[in-house]
């Protein structure tokens, strides 16, 4: 059974193929999302300041496996460990001007929810089990076990548009750091 808190070490380092070069500066569209608190968010209507956006293609679920070759696919294998890092250095953004931090993925509410619970986050997830972020905004996707999935990308929102994006992202348990440290800068 897979270890979904640790990363193998040879896993393959994504490269910048450019699909996220035209983010900065977008406006988000209006696409009320369902929250795993319940309720529903919509990216466009958060009012001021930053919000912080991680982008994920699939968490893993203890007796559940991977897509084949799921290991292999570059950037796909990390999120409970991104995860992890975003919640154990959540307070540390709010304190740098994230008003919001949230995790995305096409998983639904109920997966979702499950994740929250097990890695005890302090914050929401959402679910675009459509990809109408995807569609709406151009995001990189791929297919991996019969589904497409969003590659692997964070969006820092202000005052209604993407403001900075980080893509690539490598390695997944850092990014939250690396985060922290653009916002502080």
């Amino acid at each position: 059974m897979t270890d979904y808190t640790q990363l193998p070490a040879d896993l393959p380092v994504p490269e910048d193929d450019g699909a996220a070069d035209h983010l900065p500066g977008r406006a988000v569209p209006s696409l009320p999302l369902p929250s795993t608190a319940g309720d529903t968010v919509d990216l466009a209507a958060l009012g001021a300041g930053r919000t912080v956006v991680y982008l994920y293609p699939l968490t893993g679920r203890p007796g559940v496996e991977l897509p084949d070759g799921w290991n292999d696919i570059p950037g796909a294998r990390g999120c409970s460990t991104e995860a992890c890092d975003f919640r154990d250095h959540h307070a540390e953004l709010l304190d740098a001007g994230a008003a919001h931090v949230f995790g995305l993925s096409s998983q639904d509410p109920d997966y979702q929810r499950e994740v929250v619970d097990r890695l005890r986050l302090p914050f929401a997830m959402l679910s675009d089990t459509g990809l109408l972020l995807a569609e709406r905004l151009g995001m990189p996707t791929f297919e991996a076990g019969g589904q497409t999935l969003y590659k692997r990308l964070t969006l820092v929102i202000r005052d209604g548009a993407v403001e900075h994006v980080f893509y690539p992202i490598f390695p997944p348990n850092l990014h939250a750091q690396q985060v922290l440290a653009w916002l502080q800068a």
